[in-house]
């Protein structure tokens, strides 16, 4: 999971609100399922020890009606508050796991990883001969992302068969051939800007193969085709949403797998084995001082484990981490708090821009819940 989207918490001290609803509320008085829910959700924050303004801004929010995707689909929400204003509410793809209510010095965040695990961002490409539209995909995301329009002629061979008709071919074939190209071109550079993890084409098979050629390679590398959909309009369908979100979630599975078989391969070589790998890192002490150094690249949370809820001491800069109270006082901070490990080396992650990744699987999750691969090795070492 890229991590961006919680940089607003950044600028809040805390404490903080947390939490993680179901939101389903199909039957007929979801109005009214709705204002018991949140209610309910005040009044236990209230009950924690939050504040009035707080304990509001997340009622408020509760009440509002987000749409789902279709009538009857299954639905959470995360509602992250501080200092009586909303900061971070987004929309999950289902029911949270278990729902969580809570009022700490740092946002639960964990929860959210297993809501909306990496939720890859999708370009997709709706290509023809003459151009493309293009479009971003996510979770609860589906936004225009800019056009292309090649030349429109000569575009089409002709039905003819007199003594041009070699020459006119090749420069329709010519035509193809800038139009695939420059449709290549404006996908790359929409894919850097708006941060896309995959690209899906769309359109019929040459186009999609001539535009897939001129892809730079990296992004060829994450390039999938679909054999539905298309350019013209009503020319969407259910088995179009059915690639894209196949598409997603390989993507998905793919990359965890990835990071995964990085970390153990980090972890083994650590302990001595014979295999050039990233360094990676596991145990509390070890990441928050890599944490501190902004050693970390990706950090690895499974399901569950000692190491999740361990008490660290934090101040209120994301560098402000430790395992003692008294080593944070010996870094600066007069009035250390204590908080979820996994809680303050997501902070850390989100201001450092290294990304998060949930590992369901407790028999390929970090020993102790938490773990990372880092982006150098032993402290002063080189980025």
């Amino acid at each position: 999971m890229q991590l961006s989207l919680l940089r607003p918490m950044l600028d809040r001290p805390g404490p903080w609100a947390s939490v993680y609803a179901d939101t389903t509320h199909a039957s007929e008085d979801a109005a009214k399922q709705r204002q018991l829910s949140a209610r309910a959700a005040a009044e236990e924050l209230a009950a924690l020890g939050a504040d009035n303004a707080t304990c509001g801004a997340v009622h408020q929010a509760l009440l509002e009606d987000v749409p789902t995707g279709g009538p009857g689909k299954r639905s959470g929400r995360a509602v992250l508050a501080s200092d009586g204003a909303v900061v971070i509410d987004i929309p999950l793809a289902g029911p949270p796991a278990a729902p969580v209510t809570s009022w700490s010095p740092l946002p639960r965040i964990s929860p959210l990883l297993k809501g909306i695990g990496e939720d890859p961002l999708c370009l997709v490409a709706y290509v023809n001969r003459l151009g493309a539209d293009f479009e971003l995909r996510g979770d609860g995301k589906q936004e225009a992302a800019g056009q292309i329009q090649g030349a429109d002629w000569p575009l089409h061979r002709a039905p003819t068969a007199d003594w041009s008709e070699k020459h006119f071919h090749t420069r329709v074939e010519n035509t193809w051939e800038r139009n695939a190209g420059e449709i290549a071109e404006a996908a790359a550079d929409i894919w850097e800007r708006s941060g896309a993890d995959l690209l899906l084409l769309a359109g019929a098979p040459r186009e999609r193969r001539a535009v897939r050629d001129r892809l730079p390679l990296p992004i060829r590398t994450v390039t999938v085709e679909s054999e539905h959909g298309g350019r013209a309009p009503g020319s969407g369908s259910q088995l179009l949403e059915r690639d894209i979100a196949e598409a997603r979630a390989a993507h998905e599975a793919g990359h965890t797998a990835e990071v995964v078989e990085r970390y153990w391969a980090g972890r083994g070589a650590e302990r001595g084995a014979e295999r050039e790998s990233a360094p990676a890192s596991a145990g509390v002490p070890a990441l928050v001082e890599a944490a501190r150094e902004h050693r970390i690249a990706t950090l690895l949370v499974g399901p569950d484990g000692p190491d999740i809820g361990r008490e660290v001491w934090i101040g209120p800069d994301p560098d402000q981490l430790a395992t003692r109270r008294t080593e944070l006082r010996y870094l600066g901070e007069a009035e250390p708090v204590a908080a979820r490990a996994d809680d303050a080396l997501l902070r850390s992650a989100v201001a450092h821009k290294a990304e998060a990744v949930m590992v369901s699987d407790p028999a390929e999750a970090p020993e102790g819940g938490l773990g990372a691969l880092l982006r150098w090795g032993t402290p002063g070492g080189q980025p």
